[in-house]
């Protein structure tokens, strides 16, 4: 049995290539395939594939400045022969899912998210462009998303990595997702062994989606000490609507930032995401959660009264009151947060439950696809984390 893996493009390790790293390690003999590969951006289990590109590898100016070539990209997925495939796993946020595969093989997509910039943020993306260049830009986003969605009926399965991807899925393409969380780090990340300090925490790029603006305003009116941990464009716009207390950390990772974890009396998350994998960093570190109350964190975190341990607060207008507000019943007494609960559910969606969690749900699609389990060429998953016989696969409903 032959397996082939797709990833739209590998120029760094970010949410997706963690994705498709897990795919690696179940799938050691499987072939992958790429629109564009920037050798040595990734790690070292997927650049040991041997990726094979497409055309656009071999363009001019490409693969530093590939994405110029964007109208090309529909083409480029259609032009691998997969024909000896069968089964493909598709990694996509862009045409990934609109791969050309064997009439009998199965196609099962992990849609990280439907093309951003011609579906939810394109009048976003069209923003940023010179008015010359918007009409094309718009015409071309048209034809993207009418491939899109034609191409959606190739996929035999979405998998989606939280809610608001399925919903996503659903509004867009016509059809349902399987829900499978993406993996979560959590080795370096522990409980406290002092107590902690009185600064809030923000870890982000400072970019205008992430909102940090709302945290720093909000610590800014009220003197609250905010310690914010990332870099990014609206880094000098923040520091201008900063108060005394808000301090500005640069980059920071690895052990110095499940320090600030441990140390945090409470982790911001003011942004909108399709997932967030910071707030469960922060609840393995055991440091409670203040979340804007949208996007993935709806599947992670538990507010009061949610039915088990609280390990968070949300708020529900994207303002500084609303913030504020959500900080107060955080640390005034209102909520009390188990540690151990906030780690216990953190560890819900590390790696081990991600990697039992896709081959669970790949093996039943193999079964209802009209194949024998015991064909699929894997490597072995850890038993930690797999579901019992008695837990069904969950759809477009909230996870886990």
């Amino acid at each position: 049995m032959r397996v082939a893996l797709i990833h739209d493009w590998l120029t760094g390790m970010r949410g997706g290539e963690k994705v498709l790293e897990g795919v690696c390690e179940l799938f050691p003999e499987a072939d992958l395939f790429a629109l564009v590969h920037q050798p040595g951006s990734v790690s070292p289990s997927i650049e040991g594939r041997g990726v094979r590109t497409s055309f656009v590898q071999r363009l001019p100016g490409s693969p530093g400045r590939f994405r110029r070539y964007l109208p090309l990209f529909p083409l480029a997925a259609e032009s691998f022969d997969l024909s000896g495939y069968d089964l493909v796993v598709s990694s996509s946020h862009c045409v990934a899912k609109g791969i050309l595969r064997a009439p009998k093989a199965l196609h099962v997509c992990y849609c990280h998210t439907p093309m951003r910039y011609v579906w939810d943020e394109a009048d976003a993306y069209l923003s940023t462009l010179p008015g010359a260049a918007r009409l094309p830009a718009r015409a071309l986003g048209w034809m993207l998303r009418a491939w899109d969605r034609r191409t959606a009926g190739r996929v035999d399965l979405f998998l989606a990595n939280s809610t608001e991807v399925a919903g996503r899925i659903r509004r867009h393409y016509d059809r349902e997702a399987t829900l499978v969380p993406p993996p979560v780090d959590l080795e370096r990340f522990r409980l406290p062994d002092a107590p902690r300090e009185g600064f809030l925490l923000v870890v982000s790029a400072l970019v205008p989606y992430k909102r940090v603006d709302l945290a720093v305003r909000a610590c800014a009116e009220r003197g609250w000490p905010l310690w914010i941990a990332g870099t990014g464009p609206e880094r000098e716009r923040l520091e201008r609507m900063a108060g005394p207390a808000t301090r500005f950390l640069g980059w920071v990772a690895g052990d110095e930032l499940a320090g600030l974890y441990r140390r945090a009396r409470a982790f911001l998350f003011p942004g909108r995401e399709d997932f967030g994998i910071t707030p469960l960093e922060a609840m393995a570190s055991g440091c409670p959660v203040v979340a804007y109350g949208a996007g993935g964190v709806l599947d992670t975190v538990v507010p009061p009264g949610g039915g088990e341990s609280a390990t968070g607060v949300f708020f529900w207008e994207a303002t500084e009151a609303a913030l504020a507000g959500a900080v107060d019943r955080l640390t005034n007494g209102e909520v009390v947060f188990d540690p151990a609960a906030l780690r216990a559910r953190a560890e819900r969606f590390a790696r081990p439950r991600f990697l039992a969690r896709l081959r669970d749900v790949l093996t039943e699609a193999w079964r209802q696809h009209g194949g024998s389990p015991a064909d699929l060429p894997w490597r072995p998953a850890p038993d930690a984390g797999r579901r019992t016989p008695d837990e069904p696969i969950r759809h477009a409903e909230a996870f886990p």
